[in-house]
């Protein structure tokens, strides 16, 4: 597994660490011990799934408050996304930033997604599926949205937004929003 810090303090890209030969390929996607020598602490309890059937769609931006915060691990196994993060850790250097990515089933990219960053996605393509690996239990009572059209974020998505749900549409934006307090 290469991890690749990004900008925004306590977040990775994952790529695979591909064995191949004429067969294909072996790569782990998940390795404790490897976590734990990047200082990442995870302790996966949960895996989902999400299917998105058409393109353009986003979703998010979601996370959970203390004490159900959670990482998440991110992977896009069939189709395309723009993933994003939005920092929103109370007194963080970079609150208030995102990052974004393409993750594909192509290049197999991860996103690892510490506590206290919002996150979502836009599809690139019709029939995405994603795997999510979570380090706390859902909880409704702590989870929490930002609102993805936000102009103070500004997230640059690839697309027009075609589709997201009602309960995407009315999430707060950052100003309205209590910061992460870890």
């Amino acid at each position: 597994m290469i991890f690749n810090e990004l900008p925004l303090k306590g977040a990775y890209t994952i790529d695979l660490e591909k064995r191949e030969d004429g067969r294909g390929f072996f790569a782990r996607i998940f390795c404790l011990d490897e976590f734990e020598k990047q200082g990442l602490n995870i302790n996966i309890v949960q895996m989902n799934t999400t299917l998105s059937k058409k393109q353009s769609t986003v979703r998010g931006l979601h996370f959970q408050r203390p004490p159900k915060a959670e990482t998440k691990i991110v992977r896009c196994i069939s189709g395309s996304i723009w993933d994003v993060i939005v920092d929103i850790r109370e007194n963080s250097p970079t609150y208030g930033k995102w990052y974004g990515v393409e993750l594909n089933d192509n290049n197999r990219t991860m996103m690892y997604v510490p506590k206290g960053f919002a996150h979502g996605f836009q599809t690139l393509v019709d029939n995405v599926e994603l795997l999510y690996l979570h380090s706390e239990f859902y909880s409704k009572k702590h989870e929490g949205g930002l609102l993805y059209a936000d102009k103070t974020v500004n997230i640059d998505w690839p697309l027009p937004v075609s589709g997201i749900s009602e309960r995407d549409k009315v999430h707060p934006m950052l100003s309205e929003l209590n910061p992460i307090r870890l």
